[in-house]
């Protein structure tokens, strides 16, 4: 997000998903609620896996569908892991 003068400015995005896509931010959501007491909103998950992403140092370099995007964050994963030490 980007400020702008004190202002968060923020954008409307629209997505379509499938049943079990919606099924499972559903069910993220209702996970959180059951073990923090907070539910986790549509946005909430999203911007998560976003921040991930940015912050994982993914680009869409050489990426194409939607694939290829789950395959280049795999991989960005395990790297991450590894430097880590696997745990």
């Amino acid at each position: 997000m980007q400020s702008n003068g004190g202002q968060i400015v923020t954008h409307r995005v629209i997505t379509m998903l499938g049943r079990q896509e919606m099924d499972y931010l559903d069910k993220l959501g209702k996970d959180a609620l059951f073990t923090t007491g907070h539910k986790l909103s549509y946005n909430d998950i999203l911007r998560g896996l976003i921040d991930f992403a940015m912050e994982a140092g993914v680009s869409g370099e050489k990426i194409d569908s939607a694939k290829s995007f789950k395959e280049k964050l795999t991989r960005q994963l395990s790297r991450i892991e590894i430097k880590k030490g696997g745990n």
